[in-house]
């Protein structure tokens, strides 16, 4: 029932900017929508989630100031726009859901991949010099 499709990725210079796109499906308002990447050989890391229905948003360390998440509840879309991109951003990139039965509108969205159920099948962002 639930379904979760990435799409935007792309190969880009150092210092330029993507935005990806995740369409989903059977989705409502009490789940968090989570933006994961993966690099070669290294663990998949949680980069942002939001609500659904708005609010509750986490940014990592790594990226706060330069990622923005956001979403158009109309289209079911949640899109991750990353400006000013480094090479230790390159990776494959995931969206996923996870319900948040026990959180308070707003709360903040869980951070650990193992929390969502629920994946896209990825993808990839290339940055180079």
């Amino acid at each position: 029932q639930v379904q979760l499709a990435e799409s935007g990725g792309d190969s880009v210079q150092a210092g330029g900017f993507v935005r990806l796109s995740c369409v989903y499906s059977g989705i409502s308002h009490r789940y968090c929508i989570g933006w994961f990447r993966q690099a070669p050989g290294k663990d998949r890391e949680g980069v942002t989630a939001i609500w659904t229905s708005g609010g509750g948003a986490y940014y990592a360390d790594s990226v706060k100031g330069r990622f923005t998440i956001s979403q158009n509840q109309a289209k079911q879309t949640v899109y991750l726009d990353m400006n000013n991109l480094k090479s230790e951003d390159a990776g494959e990139y995931y969206c996923a859901a996870v319900y948040t039965s026990n959180l308070p509108y707003g709360g903040t969205c869980p951070r650990g991949r193992n929390e969502y159920g629920y994946w896209g099948q990825g993808t990839q962002v290339t940055v180079s010099g």
